[in-house]
């Protein structure tokens, strides 16, 4: 068991009164992601509420603010008992027997348009074993086809714009490889969290994206950016693709400075610090 403890700061200058706020910025629960604590600070005094998506589990702060500064203050440690497997002893799951709930992450989506990378995945990927392995090709083919830099996309760039750029930041690489997945009928999703581990040459900590694959088994970790430890991922929300999923959505006239943000592992509840790391072995903390 591995257990996190995070903290974020949001600062944001309110300029229109009644300026609508939505984040997902709570860490998940899941079956294998237990919240041990969390608390929440705002410095408005306004009304507030934390609600949670009944199908995907994400977990919604929402306020209207007043005009003028607001901050928000969020911390929680949470413990992580990822579900470990060896790859090759895990198999793709025909489209015939998806769950019902899964679906909807085979299908091609704003930023993941599968549909028109078809012919692409069939060429590169159509020929292996179906399986994990032929997950961690696709995660693999990314992350040495796209190189990590800054100012090179936006908040419209799709998979397409990815691929023809060659180059984005982790939200891009995610959208890539999810597209691939599901092009190669795989369903994948779009899921957020912070960037553990990320070497300093990227910046200071962030907010991460990464992918989750559905295999036989559950919902298993990929983080094809290369940037971040997959074992030290604390999920917030995941969704089909970036649009489902944005840690804040602003309705307003609303100025805004970049998040402060921290994780470190730290000792769990037997007094034992357990340091996440890279490993072989396939991730979940959904199955």
């Amino acid at each position: 068991m591995i257990r996190l403890r995070l903290s974020l700061a949001l600062s944001y200058e309110v300029n229109e009164p009644g300026s609508n706020f939505i984040f997902n910025i709570h860490a998940a629960h899941t079956n294998r992601q237990v919240v041990v604590d969390e608390s929440l600070v705002v410095n408005q005094q306004v009304p507030l509420t934390v609600e949670t998506d009944p199908t995907t589990g994400n977990r919604y702060l929402r306020l209207s603010a007043a005009t003028g500064p607001l901050q928000i203050f969020y911390t929680a440690s949470v413990d992580l008992t990822h579900y470990m497997a060896a790859p090759e002893q895990i198999a793709e799951v025909p489209v015939a027997r998806l769950p019902a709930q899964v679906l909807g992450y085979i299908y091609p989506s704003r930023y993941c348009q599968s549909d028109r990378l078809y012919r692409l995945a069939m060429r590169e990927f159509g020929q292996r074993q179906q399986g994990y392995g032929r997950v961690q090709a696709i995660r693999d083919w990314v992350a040495q086809r796209i190189t990590y830099a800054k100012n090179i996309s936006d908040s419209n760039s799709s998979a397409i714009d990815t691929l023809i750029e060659t180059a984005g930041v982790c939200r891009d690489f995610a959208h890539l490889m999810i597209a691939l997945c599901r092009a190669s009928n795989i369903p994948a999703r779009f899921t957020t969290g912070i960037n553990y581990g990320v070497d300093p040459v990227y910046g200071p900590l962030d907010f991460h994206a990464y992918v989750e694959v559905y295999l036989v088994g559950g919902w298993y970790l990929f983080d094809p950016s290369g940037t971040a430890i997959p074992m030290g991922l604390v999920r917030f929300g995941t969704g089909r693709d970036a649009a489902d999923v944005a840690f804040a959505t602003i309705f307003g006239e609303v100025g805004s400075s970049p998040p402060v943000i921290n994780i470190e592992a730290i000792a769990g509840a037997d007094g034992l610090l357990v340091m996440p790391q890279l490993v072989r072995s396939a991730l979940s903390t959904d199955g």
